[in-house]
């Protein structure tokens, strides 16, 4: 709702909160990467931008803070060449030098003075584009900002039909549902649709006075909430890890070669568990690679934790910005070699987390934060912080190819930022049938993050290997697998 004082728009608690964790060792931007099959039109997409992107009015809105609260207010000197930069990359260049321009990208922030958004097309990858986008988190989180990517793309090379010929865009836009609807889901599987009463249970909190009724309906739920607060901030600090310690102001980013999303689908499935556990106990045999690289031996029992977004978007706010989501804590069993007792340990972790209200408590306290003084942000925050290494996501795209003002989108990737003192991002996304992975990490602490990125694959196929010794008639689960623990001693 707009303010009658000088068009001001209050931010909300919560997006104050984002806007408000920025500091020079964790940008808060959400860093994105796709590579273009074909030359981009930067005039059309200047011209998409215009019609599609600027629709939305946060993007011709500065963000202001100041002592007795945050507001948006329009940028009345916008200019789209503030917003949309050329850059190219020098002689020969490869994928090292795209990660290295994205890392000084993503260690740079954002002009405070303008709309906190930018888009930049880098020129001479493999005699090809890439397009780089910058959006700071108070805007929106990642679950919105994929419906507004979705908004900029269209399903052939062609511009959107004429009104007389709608047959193509209708089938776009209901594609674009069908994603939206699977991306309103709370992102880790199984974990219960009731967060998404719990937490609107948290903001309509102050109707119980209106209707005392109401309140015995609630006070289970509230003991729940206050129960998992607490056991939310006694949780120990993560363990020292070549992933946990003193961070700089340089980031590093790298992303993998993709993976063919049936090959995932169809090892989860002969494994007896979910797409994410699967994803997840690669991801972490990664890690574990590298930290036997990097330290030596590591105790089996090592684990270390992730923070997870989960949405928690109502259906009402489907289409708006915001930040509608909250967190939870996932151990990632870095110390366990063995795929198979690492793949077990993540399938129990998840199940842990159904029914879990850490989500909505983790929004709650950000919108507590949002409502302070900015000075007792920082402390708050870095005490959560110092109980997680890194943050994950997992996000499904469309799964059919898009074009972005004509040019083909061929990958994707994205980084979400990391807060206080977490050093290190996971992002996992699958678009046209494929699945991408990316890391970002803090140069101090991990200079190279191709290291890690370099053995997601390998761990990913061990599984696959292992699904070709399973019988089509005696379904493979990590609970009937011991016979097979002797595998990778």
């Amino acid at each position: 709702m707009r303010s009658s004082k000088g068009g001001r728009e209050p931010i909300s608690k919560v997006d104050t909160a984002w806007l408000r964790m920025e500091q020079p060792t964790n940008l808060m931007m959400i860093t994105g990467v796709i590579l273009l099959g074909e030359p981009l039109d930067l005039d059309r997409f200047r011209d998409t931008l215009e019609k599609r992107f600027l629709s939305y009015r946060r993007f011709r809105q500065k963000a202001v803070d100041r002592p007795n609260g945050a507001y948006w207010i329009e940028d009345e000197d916008f200019d789209m060449d503030m917003h949309v930069r050329r850059a190219a990359l020098p002689g020969d260049a490869g994928r090292e030098e795209l990660e290295e321009m994205v890392s000084e990208l993503a260690s740079t922030p954002l002009n405070g003075a303008k709309p906190l958004w930018q888009f930049h097309l880098i020129e001479n990858y493999q005699g090809g584009q890439v397009l780089v986008s910058r959006i700071h988190h108070c805007i929106a989180d990642g679950i919105a900002l994929i419906q507004v990517l979705l908004s900029l793309t269209d399903p052939s090379p062609e511009p959107r039909p004429s009104s007389l010929d709608k047959t193509a865009w209708r089938r776009k836009r209901a594609a674009e549902a069908n994603v939206f609807k699977r991306l309103m889901q709370p992102a880790r599987e199984g974990i219960s649709q009731a967060n998404y009463f719990i937490q609107r249970a948290i903001s309509e909190g102050g109707k119980v006075l209106q209707n005392p009724g109401r309140a015995g309906f609630f006070a289970q739920e509230a003991t729940e909430i206050a129960e998992e607060l607490g056991v939310t901030l006694t949780l120990s600090d993560d363990p020292k890890t070549a992933f946990k310690g003193q961070l700089g102001v340089r980031k590093r980013v790298a992303w993998a070669e993709p993976i063919p999303l049936h090959e995932v689908k169809a090892v989860s499935k002969a494994l007896g568990v979910t797409v994410n556990d699967l994803l997840i106990a690669a991801v972490t045999g990664a890690l574990n690679r590298y930290l036997t690289d990097h330290d030596g031996p590591v105790d089996p029992e090592l684990e270390i934790r992730a923070t997870v977004p989960v949405n928690l978007r109502p259906l009402e706010h489907a289409k708006n910005l915001g930040n509608h989501f909250g967190l939870v804590f996932l151990p990632l069993p870095v110390g366990e070699a063995n795929p198979l007792r690492r793949l077990k340990r993540v399938h129990s972790h998840m199940e842990d987390l159904k029914g879990s209200k850490q989500a909505a408590v983790a929004m709650g306290l950000l919108a507590a934060l949002g409502m302070g003084p900015s000075f007792l942000q920082k402390p708050v925050l870095d005490i959560m912080s110092r109980k997680a290494s890194t943050v994950l996501t997992n996000v499904p795209g469309p799964q059919q190819p898009l074009y972005i003002a004509g040019s083909k989108m061929e990958e994707m990737m994205f980084w979400v930022p990391q807060n206080g003192m977490i050093g290190m991002g996971i992002s996992i996304l699958s678009y046209n049938e494929k699945v991408f992975f990316g890391l970002i990490t803090d140069r101090k602490l991990v200079a190279d993050p191709r290291a890690i990125i370099a053995r997601f694959r390998n761990e990913f196929e061990k599984y696959l290997y292992m699904t070709l010794m399973v019988s089509p008639d005696e379904p493979f689960c990590p609970d009937t697998a011991e016979a097979y623990l002797d595998l990778w001693q």
